[in-house]
């Protein structure tokens, strides 16, 4: 039987909320040291929902910000669609409202999308990025997965963590439905990256997926090679963007094997930089 290592302790973090328009968005700062750290959670999901686990041994070493979306966690809700735009301007306003110039970025599922569309689209921001169960593309994606999504409702998630951790720190419990139908209604439509957008953007990238996700592992390969991986390291060396696929992991579970994720993504954030 394996033996789990002991997480470093938690420090108390720094919290508050940054006032984006009618949004305050909630956030903890941990740890220091380093380039920043940003966490982005899933749908349904917050900080200690997704990241609670790891979260010790990513802030040993370094400032961790972690953030609760609109209608998560801590964060209230608006009247505005929950797209990845949406949210991605959220972070930016975030990051300019803590005065951090440039931060790396780790995003599962929601997060991962919206962490993808920052290295895209503000560069200027990202030094490196971890993108976790998520496709660039809606191709990439199981069909299972979208259609449950569509038909939320808060019968199917009672007793849930995801349920009873809304209804314990929402600032309005009483709208969980309301978020049920915004996440099914999350990004519809939206065309999704082109391969040139994939190759194109400059902030090494580690994708992380469960050998049975939603996503496809053809899809996250493709990933991988528009990133200039798929190589012979032997003779070509290690690209600076790589992929890790975890064992026995599905979606919904993706974040379980805590000792491989703080191995594979510390790893891969304090690899150094490559040269430009």
């Amino acid at each position: 039987m394996s033996v789990q290592p002991v997480p470093p302790p938690l420090d108390t973090p720094r919290t508050g909320y940054a006032p984006i328009g009618d949004l305050r968005m909630y956030y903890e700062i941990h740890g220091s040291g380093g380039t920043p750290l940003v966490l982005l959670h899933g749908g349904l999901f917050n900080i200690d929902l997704q990241f609670g686990e790891v979260l010790p041994y990513l802030a040993a070493s370094r400032q961790v910000i972690a953030v609760d979306f609109q209608a998560h966690g801590r964060t209230n809700d608006i009247d505005r669609p929950l797209t990845t735009e949406n949210l991605a301007g959220d972070v930016v306003a975030l990051l300019q409202h803590l005065d951090v110039p440039r931060a790396d970025l780790f995003g599962f599922s929601v997060g991962g999308a919206v962490a993808l569309r920052l290295a895209i689209t503000h560069p200027e921001l990202v030094r490196k990025a971890v993108v976790s169960s998520v496709s660039f593309h809606p191709s990439g994606d199981r069909g299972e997965n979208t259609d449950a999504v569509a038909e939320l409702d808060v019968s199917m998630i009672a007793g849930t963590p995801m349920e009873q951790e809304y209804l314990a720190k929402s600032p309005h419990p009483e709208r969980l439905q309301a978020l049920l139908d915004k996440i099914a209604a999350y990004d519809h439509g939206v065309a999704g990256w082109s391969e040139d957008d994939i190759r194109g953007y400059a902030a090494p990238t580690l994708v992380t997926v469960g050998d049975c996700d939603m996503v496809k592992l053809e899809h996250v390969v493709r990933f991988l090679q528009l990133r200039g991986g798929d190589v012979n390291g032997d003779f070509d060396g290690v690209p600076a963007s790589q992929l890790a696929v975890f064992p026995g992991s599905t979606h919904f579970f993706g974040m379980a094997r805590t000792n491989l994720v703080q191995d594979v993504v510390l790893t891969f954030l304090d690899a150094p930089e490559p040269a430009s």
